[in-house]
């Protein structure tokens, strides 16, 4: 069985090269490899990606954008790629190690357990958390647009529906039409869980330690954040009638 993790890098130089040597290190029942989606980052995370591939042929690939373009479209190029290598499973998650690579067998074995179709690794279902440092004000926000806005909206069963730490099924992604997938931003992750829920894929959540990047910028702002609430709106009117029977057909390996 064979998992890609698709890494999408924008300015991500001070941690590419620990996260992947992390990911390469894990001993898995799968066979890890590790996708770089950078999108032409001006840091040189684009080079540094190069070099790793260079290091480690046949493990870790590159997928070289022209521009910076949105996170989704990050995830959606890297898992047509995924689809391409032959990926079973597909992990999508952060290179600023706010999602921690030691949770991966956990995912992993939570997947071939109960048979779901997607893992979160989730910072909101019982034993999850989030960095300590946090103030109340982002925690509550945090909580609120899961637990509360998310839910009231789009009643998803999972708790970290905004999450991105998450072990998908290849068949399970190909199923969902990835075409049906219009976010650019960081609205994707409430999209994909929408999507695959409406479509009665079946989703499970292991807890994890959501800690804050200490190297690096990040990329998440107020403007950013006001503008994937407004988005979950579309998301529900985009989605609202999709039932089980408007899952794509899988062809049989």
């Amino acid at each position: 069985m064979k998992l890609m993790v698709v890494l999408p890098t924008y300015n991500e130089a001070e941690n590419l090269e620990t996260m992947v040597e992390r990911l390469l290190a894990l001993e898995l029942p799968v066979e890890l490899s590790v996708l770089v989606v950078d999108d032409n980052s001006p840091d040189g995370t684009g080079q540094i990606a190069d070099k790793l591939a260079a290091q480690h042929p046949g493990r870790v690939d590159v997928l070289h954008r022209a521009a910076k373009r949105g996170l989704g479209t990050a995830y959606i190029d890297g898992f047509r790629m995924a689809f391409d290598k032959g990926a079973d499973y597909i992990l999508q998650m952060d290179c600023d190690f706010s999602h921690d690579p030691k949770y991966i067998p956990a995912m992993i074995a939570e997947s071939e357990t109960c048979g779901c179709d997607v893992v979160v690794g989730s910072r909101y279902t019982k034993g999850g958390s989030v960095d300590e440092t946090w103030g109340i004000g982002r925690k509550l926000l945090s909580w609120w647009a899961n637990s509360v806005y998310v839910n009231l909206i789009l009643r998803t069963g999972t708790k970290d529906a905004t999450g991105g730490f998450r072990l998908w099924r290849a068949d399970t992604l190909k199923g969902m039409d990835l075409d049906r997938i219009r976010s650019s931003g960081y609205v994707f992750q409430v999209e994909t869980i929408f999507v695959a829920e409406k479509l009665g894929y079946q989703t499970s959540e292991v807890p994890i330690y959501f800690a804050d990047r200490t190297r690096g910028q990040s990329k998440m702002s107020f403007k950013v954040q006001s503008e994937a609430a407004l988005r979950v709106w579309q998301v529900w009117w985009r989605h609202r009638h999709l039932r089980p029977a408007d899952r794509l057909p899988v062809p049989c390996q």
